[in-house]
């Protein structure tokens, strides 16, 4: 899903795995199936001080990260819980279905090895051949859907100005590594000398006889598209990236491709008028498609698309993009096949083992009583802000109009996607992952010019996330999170509003955050506040970037607070309204006493322990450079210092580290 629209379709970013068995055991008859694990804080640690060390910090010390992980943490427990249950799954789906045949297909390593890079030659030979630059431009716009890269993103989506009819939107493309700071920084250098390794191993197993030289070019090509390649917090500002234009007017403005022999050999036609993204990343990057000589952007699209498929060719190919991968996340093993063969499944027929994921299970109770935790955060929200100091009454009105429209979808959709119409064979690996690329392209092209189909949904029901789909005014709730210990049906009040109440307070806030207040109640781009509105909105999102570019989760890299703005005020109201949502779902009575914990206690504990996450450095200055959200620990110190009642419930006090005066504390919500 393309950056710039995290804005309008922005998920939680769940990762990290989770608390043992043993060391809740001895809680669960208190708590029900999950609770505040006593074990894994560090006592020595004062709340104020660093409250997800207070939290989380004995845990950490005891954590190992496992070997094939760049991350342990909660999120990567329950990700793991989750595959174990697809894996049961698919190893029992008959090798005659599409589920059981594709993973058979992964699986027959003696098979995979003997047909080796026989394969790709067939697409490696397509790539040689090409004669001219308009050959190459065609050959780019067959990507989507086939082989090797582009220079061009091609996302369909709703159009921001018309949101009932989907459009496409054309943005910049290109990089071999996450994000253009890979390129332009010393901080990156080791990653950009590892991919510049990988392309050269690449390059000599594709036959180059001076593969060097051609892996110099490359890289040389690639920083070339960064240095013209937006930021990526320019990218998430939905109005800076919504420029409509006809198809001649793109002719005109970036003369140098073809665009509609590119787009009608991306299978699109008759298109009069598309959206372009990072516009002059556009232009300029049509202008190094014509500067760039033919056999560089050869060569550029054979290290792209070896790096591609390498994960499906023989056992060579699958350990020199390893090598390549080690440097990117820090992990220093592999993952084990059979996670690799469920996360090919799970990504290419999603829908059709998410029916089978369901069935097994999500029971119906759990989704109601999700649909009822909703309905009661929604309500917290709506008081929120009726409560807003900053906001007019006539913006309080509309803001009341668009939550009150947002829908709500839990588990999984009500219509199912039909896979009927891809081949998977049992013996063909390669193949079957290059028809389930062509599939997938289909089925995103079918909705091109059409009416927006507001029952689809972004993630499969077995996803461990959540998103709001901006455009659509729509919140969504996947199976895959709903489980412990996000959400459990028997778990104390303190704690499914503290984990999970949280994630749908930030995935409701999402629509009135710094990106989603541009959205109307119908999903269209629209400027519906005053502009004293969005002043003292800015005023109160500026004391929370300032408070968030202080923060240094690895030495030497600060956390960029134009990047994580929306998250940051997400992970704030999230934990706001959940709270509010938490004391109405009391009902006047007060809340137990627990091994002599308050509710507000457990509350704040359960929040907390809900991002609990270790990470590797490397993983983590990928994250900063590259993802909206801020890394994990922040996402616990960073909302709960601007709560009052957090304050209230530990006892903080001024002299601790993370203690603000309350004239300081950022009040968004």
């Amino acid at each position: 899903m393309r950056i710039f629209l995290l804005a309008a379709v922005s998920a939680i970013a769940i990762s990290g795995a989770a608390l043992s068995g043993a060391a809740l055991a001895a809680d669960k008859p208190m708590y029900g199936a999950w609770g505040v694990d006593l074990t894994a804080g560090d006592k020595t640690v004062k709340p104020g001080d660093d409250f997800n060390k207070y939290a989380n910090g004995a845990w950490e010390k005891r954590t190992t990260i496992p070997a094939d992980q760049p991350s342990a943490g909660v999120g990567y427990d329950v990700f793991n819980r989750s595959q174990d249950q697809l894996r049961t799954l698919i190893e029992t789906a008959d090798a005659s279905t599409p589920i059981g045949g594709l993973y058979k297909s992964f699986f027959d390593e003696a098979k995979v090895e003997q047909v080796d890079d026989a394969p790709l030659k067939v697409d490696l030979a397509a790539v040689a051949a090409v004669s001219s630059k308009a050959e190459m431009a065609k050959t780019m716009g067959q990507a989507h859907g086939g082989f090797g890269p582009d220079l061009f993103s091609l996302d369909i989506y709703p159009d921001a100005k018309n949101p009932e009819l989907n459009t496409l939107y054309i943005g910049q493309s290109g990089l071999g590594l996450p994000d253009r700071d890979y390129y332009l920084t010393d901080g990156f250098k080791p990653q950009l000398d590892a991919y510049r390794a990988f392309a050269e191993r690449a390059l000599k197993m594709a036959g180059y006889a001076d593969p060097a030289k051609f892996a110099a070019d490359v890289i040389a090509f690639e920083t070339a598209i960064a240095k013209v390649s937006w930021p990526v917090a320019d990218r998430r500002d939905i109005d800076k990236v919504y420029n409509p234009v006809s198809l001649a007017e793109l002719q005109a403005y970036a003369p140098e491709v073809p665009w509609a022999d590119y787009l009608a050999a991306a299978g699109i036609t008759g298109r009069d008028q598309v959206v372009l993204g990072e516009k002059t990343a556009v232009r300029d990057i049509a202008k190094l498609f014509a500067d760039t000589s033919l056999d560089t952007l050869k060569a550029w699209r054979v290290v792209q698309g070896v790096q591609e498929m390498s994960p499906y060719l023989s056992k060579r190919f699958v350990d020199s993009r390893f090598e390549f991968v080690k440097a990117l996340s820090g992990q220093t093993q592999i993952r084990p096949r059979w996670k690799r063969g469920v996360t090919l499944v799970d990504g290419s027929l999603g829908e059709l083992v998410g029916q089978a994921y369901v069935a097994k299970y999500f029971p119906p109770s759990s989704k109601a009583q999700m649909v009822e935790l909703i309905g009661n955060l929604k309500v917290a929200m709506a008081e929120r802000i009726q409560k807003a100091p900053w906001m007019a009454p006539a913006t309080k009105q509309a803001a009341l109009t668009k939550l009150s429209k947002m829908s709500v979808m839990v588990g999984y959709p009500d219509k199912w996607r039909d896979y009927s119409g891809l081949r998977i064979d049992a013996s063909d690996l390669y193949g079957n992952v290059r028809r389930s690329g062509a599939f997938e392209w289909a089925y995103q092209l079918n909705d091109l010019g059409k009416p927006v189909d507001h029952g689809k949904w972004g993630m499969t029901p077995q996803t461990v996330n959540a998103y709001n789909g901006g455009l659509e005014n729509k919140i969504v709730f996947p199976a895959g999170i709903l489980q412990a210990p996000y959400f459990d049906p028997a778990a104390d009040l303190a704690v499914n509003y503290g984990a999970i109440g949280a994630v749908i307070g930030h995935e409701i806030s999402h629509g009135f955050d710094d990106q989603g207040r541009k959205i109307d109640d119908t999903g269209k781009l629209r400027d519906w506040w005053t502009a004293e509105d969005a002043k003292r909105f800015e005023a109160q999102a500026a004391v929370l970037g300032a408070q968030y570019g202080t923060y240094e989760p690895v030495p030497g890299m600060k956390i960029n607070p134009a990047l994580t703005m929306g998250e940051n005020i997400a992970d704030l109201a999230g934990l706001q309204v959940a709270y509010d949502a938490y004391h109405a779902a009391l009902k006047g009575k007060p809340a137990p006493l627990i091994n002599g914990m308050t509710g507000d206690q457990r509350f704040f504990l359960a929040f907390a322990q809900s991002w609990q996450d270790k990470s590797r450095d490397d993983s983590l200055k990928q994250q900063m450079a590259s993802d909206p959200h801020s890394p994990s620990s922040f996402r616990v110190i960073g909302p709960t210092r601007n709560v009052d009642a957090w304050y209230a419930a530990f006892g903080v006090k001024p002299g601790d580290k993370f203690y603000l005066p309350p004239e300081k504390r950022s009040r968004i919500w």
